[in-house]
């Protein structure tokens, strides 16, 4: 019981009964980790059963399924009469040893670096966990209208192309491709372009987008100006790139320009930041008057515009506005924008258009994080867009979600008339809800955690001024919506009653 290997043991192996990891495959990881940091060197004589169960305090079957595990990954050789051996698999990968104190450290991966490094405020996680069965969301999309059968032919379609080697194998990720010519047919017919290849990049989030832009926009210290409550994953990227933000008041028109003209234009402005054809959170058009005016600040102060148009596919009645960014003569609108939001999210694609040397500039920092791209998905997506897919599975969900907002209208008057001023948007997936008279939005949040239903708190508004809720129901169904609309009620009436 005093040779090495014992001893050895004795400090390596720990048992967590706790786990739902059976006792012998806990044992045999660590005995192999040993192995291969080579405590336990080749040819190595490891304790008989009987030995092993003592000193883990375990039954001896269980020791006998412990060496059966090793023996069986190769890790040891049993022979009968003389012992189990430890084998070294010829595969097995160069040995790193721990410091020969307190070895056992070595299978617990530490949680704090050994170096300094610097955590940043602006990234910390909005994120939170829920166990409620319904939850709300800003305006997401609903992930079962994706076409998974049609869609799982089109992909594997996609996969079968041979070109798609070539593709792989390609030496100059700045030549067009069909994708990119594709997508440049498609925005130039819905959003009124006359772009070029070379006046687009794409890229795999319209948040990717916002990134790269800020990286070639901002330098710190540099004046960024967006809406009055704005898109908090968009600040937080101007604000990682060093910006000071400053905000802009929203009326029922939009961003107010007149409030820049008369408060900011001594100051050099880098850029202004607009979700144009739907404001966020508060869903509002910017006026025809006000994009005008916009554009005749940026060509005359030199500053650049940055239009995100996040739900341009959501238009229910008459058509979506088209972009500051098609009249744009003077190169000063950088335009956001994503495909394929009919489709499962890791489908959909965002892209960038701008002129051609901040493309060329953008390209250079893309390279430096996706360098590789997904060119299957950009197979699959160039044929969906040729082949008339897209447009059609837009105009097809349309319907649908059209329906979801007309109805969460109709509840809305039944529960919450008297409580709530709402305007009905004429597309996109969320509303914007204002408390006639304010609560505690945080309180209305954790009543409805109690009723089963999770309301996250990067949707609610809350301020001296404000009392409202960014409302997403697009992933919601019909039923869901009246569900969610009676437990949101019920969380209301709680509040009040506190």
């Amino acid at each position: 019981m005093n040779s090495p290997v014992f001893e050895l043991l004795n400090q390596l192996v720990s048992i967590d009964k706790s786990l739902v990891q059976p006792v012998y495959v806990q044992v045999a990881q660590q005995i192999m980790n040993a192995i291969q940091r080579g405590y336990l060197e080749k040819g190595s004589k490891l304790p008989g059963t009987r030995g092993l169960s003592e000193l883990l305090g375990v039954h001896r079957n269980t020791a006998v399924a412990i060496y059966d595990e090793l023996a069986s990954q190769g890790w040891v050789n049993i022979i009968p009469n003389r012992g189990t051996f430890v084998v070294v698999p010829e595969n097995s990968k160069v040995k790193i040893k721990a410091s020969t104190q307190h070895i056992n450290r070595a299978y617990e991966y530490p949680k704090a670096p050994g170096f300094p490094f610097q955590q940043s405020f602006n990234l910390s996680s909005t994120k939170e966990e829920t166990t409620a069965k319904y939850a709300l969301s800003d305006g997401k999309p609903d992930l079962r209208l994706h076409p998974v059968h049609q869609f799982s032919r089109w992909y594997s379609a996609a996969m079968k192309r041979k070109p798609l080697i070539n593709k792989w194998n390609r030496t100059s990720a700045f030549a067009p491709s069909i994708f990119s010519t594709q997508l440049c047919n498609y925005l130039n017919a819905t959003r009124g372009f006359h772009i070029e290849p070379t006046h687009l990049l794409n890229t795999r989030s319209t948040e990717m987008s916002l990134y790269i832009v800020s990286q070639v926009l901002i330098n710190p210290g540099d004046l960024v100006l967006v809406g009055q409550l704005s898109n908090y994953v968009a600040n937080m990227i101007f604000q990682q790139a060093g910006a000071k933000i400053k905000t802009v008041p929203v009326d029922d028109e939009g961003l107010d320009i007149g409030h820049i003209m008369e408060h900011y234009l001594h100051e050099n402005i880098r850029c202004i930041y607009v979700c144009s054809n739907r404001d966020y959170p508060t869903t509002i058009t910017l006026s025809t008057k006000r994009r005008l005016q916009l554009l005749e600040l940026a060509k005359i102060h030199g500053f650049a515009v940055i239009e995100d148009d996040y739900d341009h596919d959501f238009q229910f009645e008459g058509s979506s506005m088209l972009p500051m960014a098609s009249s744009d003569a003077d190169g000063n609108v950088i335009y956001l924008g994503k495909l394929g939001q009919s489709l499962f999210p890791s489908f959909h694609t965002g892209f960038v258009v701008a002129p051609e040397q901040v493309i060329t500039e953008a390209k250079n920092y893309l390279q430096l994080l996706d360098a590789q791209g997904d060119l299957i998905q950009e197979q699959m997506l160039s044929e969906l867009i040729s082949e008339g897919e897209i447009y059609r599975l837009k105009k097809k969900n349309i319907v649908t979600y059209k329906q979801r907002r007309d109805t969460l209208s109709a509840l809305l008057k039944q529960h919450f008339a008297n409580i709530l001023d709402w305007r009905t948007p004429s597309g996109g997936l969320a509303v914007w809800l204002r408390f006639k008279t304010p609560i505690s939005l945080i309180k209305l949040a954790e009543e409805a955690e109690k009723l089963d239903l999770f309301v996250p708190k990067t949707i609610l508004y809350q301020n001296k001024a404000t009392c409202a809720i960014r409302f997403g129901y697009g992933h919601l169904n019909e039923e869901e919506l009246k569900i969610v609309m009676e437990k949101l009620k019920q969380a209301y009436l709680q509040v009040v009653a506190a």
